[in-house]
């Protein structure tokens, strides 16, 4: 069998956000940034945190992961850098257990930020206890192969839903969901998600002394 040489479909290097600049975004619920950037970069629905209390911001690190093969997410854990997100797409194939209790070890000891995948995982129970923040479709217990022949890619565009998300983009995760955010927004995104923030917290005392929503949005 011939092997497909990784280096031919990785990029090592790329623009990350500053540290700073993800620690404000993990301030900012999903919701919020999605709505502050005029209503970008939800991802599907079904990528749910898999224990409620994971919450990570950071830089994409993209992974296109062939159907049911989860050497290239080992791949991904071998050249991410701290406070990277891996962000997986797998083709469309959700029912495998991609990652699971020694992924998440070894992801939370180099210090990435946490894991996006447009598919399933495994161990569940374990990984809400090793605490790195792990969000997807699902549990499942079915396994992956490592096909060394097949082709994948690392760093490179990949889509989830109808968001496109490239490599270094900004990613937000939380119990409401996952947004990405391109990176050359993001800061004018934070910012605006900020004064959102703060213009709701106005309202809410409006509520909270008697208003109706009605007459505080002007509907009426």
């Amino acid at each position: 069998m011939k092997k497909h040489d990784p280096a031919l479909t990785t990029r090592l290097d790329f623009e990350r956000l500053s540290p700073s600049l993800a620690a404000d975004a993990a301030s900012l619920p999903t919701a919020t940034l999605h709505e502050a950037g005029k209503k970008i970069g939800a991802l599907p629905s079904a990528i749910r945190p898999v224990a409620p209390h994971f919450r990570f911001a950071g830089s994409a690190l993209t992974v296109h992961s062939p159907g049911g093969d989860n050497l290239w997410l080992h791949r991904a854990l071998d050249v991410a850098r701290p406070g990277d997100v891996l962000v997986v797409f797998t083709g469309g194939v959700y029912e495998h257990g991609y990652w699971g209790e020694i992924m998440t070890t070894m992801a939370k000891v180099r210090g990435l930020a946490g894991l996006v995948i447009d598919g399933c995982v495994r161990d569940g129970v374990l990984l809400g206890e090793i605490g790195f923040p792990v969000f997807a479709r699902g549990l499942c217990i079915r396994g992956t192969g490592k096909d060394f022949g097949a082709t994948g890619w690392i760093n490179h565009p990949i889509t989830m839903g109808e968001v496109i998300v490239q490599a270094g983009d900004l990613v937000v995760g939380d119990f409401d969901g996952v947004v990405a955010i391109p990176q050359a927004r993001a800061a004018e995104v934070i910012a605006a998600g900020r004064k959102r923030e703060d213009e709701e917290a106005a309202i809410l005392r409006r509520l909270e002394a008697g208003e109706s929503t009605l007459n505080v949005y002007g509907w009426q």
